[in-house]
């Protein structure tokens, strides 16, 4: 039987190849359309270049919609290959406008300041940065830090009485006394004297009997220490505490100095002070077991030093009290080395020497 139709079959291709040559053509596309069919039988779905598939999109949109049986993928394929083109097509390469990139070592470096030093704000490593020369403004350190996921420093606003005596700075002592807790549960006390205008910090030997003979002696330490110095005092601002006596307010007063006494209660109305004992305690006393009174003297003279300095404070424009005002070369990133200070709990960041 399939040697019957095979005869008939090719008596038929003979007749139509010998009526017409288009017959032969139309033989030989059934032919390989067979042969496509079989192949695709035996192989996998076919892997495609850019260039085939291209070549197959274009043809597509050539032949009738009853014709694409023949190609190897389906109609959706085809389309969707074809809005490809279109598509790319009306696609123009686009130039980055705007600031230029961040440099990645300053990026790291900044990076690198605050995963060390976990408790400082942006405003803060701005300033570390300002002294190693690298301008970089405060919000452009908080962006970092939030896409490299390094949360931002708790911030404290500063009171109105802040405001008030930063407009009235020059000139101004204020002082205070704090306590500090031992490691044997024994209570220091601790006077300290801070300049308004400078932010430059006076602290004395720490005692366990702060009687009025002690402040009036370290007073009279500040006042002959101070006997070089350029801006007299003209305001002492203290609170109404028993242990400053009156022969304390005399050594000011026989300086040319008047001494305000703040309202009862009212510890904004020294908020310099104030402020001051938070950051001791924030940054070092917080962190620190004292063990007896010369510990916690040596330990304040050397976060004194550091705080006076090296540390950039805001109302000095970032900059440190007893820092020169320079106007510093941008270092190399990877010229920056970092100072351990009270055994690496405090870091300060320097220029490498040249």
């Amino acid at each position: 039987m399939l040697f019957l139709l095979s005869l008939i079959a090719s008596a038929a291709a003979r007749l139509l190849a010998r009526s017409r040559d288009e017959g032969s053509k139309d033989i030989e596309i059934l032919v390989l359309r067979h042969q496509l069919k079989v192949l695709r039988r035996q192989v996998g779905p076919p892997r495609l270049r850019p260039v085939d598939r291209a070549l197959l999109a274009v043809a597509a949109r050539a032949l009738p919609r009853d014709r694409w049986a023949s190609l190897c993928v389906t109609p959706q394929t085809l389309l969707r290959w074809h809005r490809e083109l279109v598509r790319r097509k009306w696609t123009y390469s686009s130039k980055r406008t705007g600031r230029p990139p961040m440099d990645p070592d300053i990026r790291e470096l900044i990076c690198r300041m605050a995963r060390e030093n976990p408790r400082w704000g942006c405003v803060r490593i701005q300033g570390e940065l300002r002294g190693l020369g690298i301008l970089v403004g405060a919000t452009t350190i908080r962006s970092i830090l939030r896409r490299s996921g390094l949360g931002p420093a708790p911030r404290r606003s500063g009171p109105s009485w802040s405001e008030f005596l930063r407009a009235q700075a020059t000139g101004i002592l204020a002082c205070d006394l704090f306590t500090v807790e031992t490691v044997f549960l024994k209570r220091l006390y601790v006077l300290f004297f801070i300049e308004i205008g400078t932010r430059r910090v006076h602290v004395t030997g720490a005692t366990t009997n702060p009687d009025g003979a002690f402040v009036t002696q370290q007073a009279r330490n500040l006042a002959f220490d101070r006997d070089d110095a350029m801006t007299p005092v003209r305001y002492l601002v203290r609170d109404r505490d028993q242990k400053f006596s009156r022969s304390f307010d005399e050594v000011f007063k026989t300086e040319g100095a008047k001494v305000i006494l703040t309202p009862v209660r009212s510890p904004k109305a020294n908020a310099f002070a104030e402020r001051w004992v938070r950051t001791v305690r924030a940054e070092l006393l917080d962190w620190t077991l004292v063990l007896g009174r010369r510990h916690l003297d040596r330990v304040l003279n050397t976060y004194v030093e550091h705080y006076n300095a090296h540390r950039p404070h805001r109302g000095l424009d970032l900059t440190a009290p007893n820092a020169p005002f320079l106007h510093p070369s941008a270092a190399r990133t990877e010229d920056v080395r970092r100072r351990d200070v009270l055994s690496d709990l405090i870091h300060e960041y320097h220029a490498a020497a040249a």
